[in-house]
């Protein structure tokens, strides 16, 4: 395969594998050796084995890293602080992003960033939904109110009010507290149950600071 139809192929994925390569009259052992090759000549990322993204300049769309994250391990959706983040509900970038899966924990360090996964019981694994995280390209990602409530299950000492206070939580007009007590209670979890009078009662404090402002104006 020339590298001209490498990018024919996939210059507008975000990330690719090497099962979109074989099919046709394609020799696997001969696609690895060029892959091998173009990436020494860095014109393409290996991200895992089989996981691959073009290399600047020749990438036409950056990859958006929850993309990244979902596609590094399957089975996995984007939650805690990035998805909070991401939701507007904490001031802070986060430069890795962090996942939730019912598999093994780990940490991907790769030149399109950091990446690391959380484990969690089958019984936890929801509240995520399809999300458009840019334009053309889509991930899961879970709501806010589940992106909380597993940052406090897998945080040691969490459903304290200092910690969540830390968390500068902001925008919680839009945050659905009941949602979130109904998934605390769901979990059995006293710990996590703990947790719903101190999100409560942000929440309405914030609602009611939001009503003043508004009002005034």
């Amino acid at each position: 395969m020339k590298f001209n139809e490498l990018l024919h192929i996939v210059e507008r994925e975000p990330v690719f594998e090497t099962g979109l390569l074989l099919a046709g009259d394609v020799h696997p052992a001969e696609l690895y050796q060029q892959l091998s090759l173009w990436k020494r000549a860095g014109r393409v990322i290996q991200l895992r084995r089989g996981l691959y993204a073009l290399a600047p300049p020749f990438q036409k769309v950056q990859s958006h890293p929850f993309v990244i994250a979902n596609r590094l391990v399957r089975g996995s959706y984007v939650s805690c602080q990035s998805a909070l983040a991401h939701a507007g509900h904490i001031p802070e970038s986060v430069p890795i992003v962090t996942s939730v899966t019912t598999g093994r924990p780990g940490r991907w360090d790769t030149q399109l960033g950091g990446f690391k996964y959380r484990h969690v019981k089958i019984e936890l694994f929801s509240g995520y939904r399809w999300l458009e995280v840019f334009p053309g390209q889509s991930a899961y990602v879970a709501s806010p109110e589940k992106a909380l409530l597993d940052l406090i299950h897998l945080q040691p000492g969490a459903d304290s009010l200092e910690y969540i206070s830390e968390l500068r939580l902001q925008h919680l007009e839009t945050f659905d507290v009941d949602e979130y007590a109904r998934l605390a209670s769901g979990t059995g979890s006293p710990k996590l149950v703990r947790s719903v009078s101190i999100i409560r009662d942000l929440v309405e404090s914030e609602l009611r600071d939001f009503r003043m402002v508004k009002e005034a104006n």
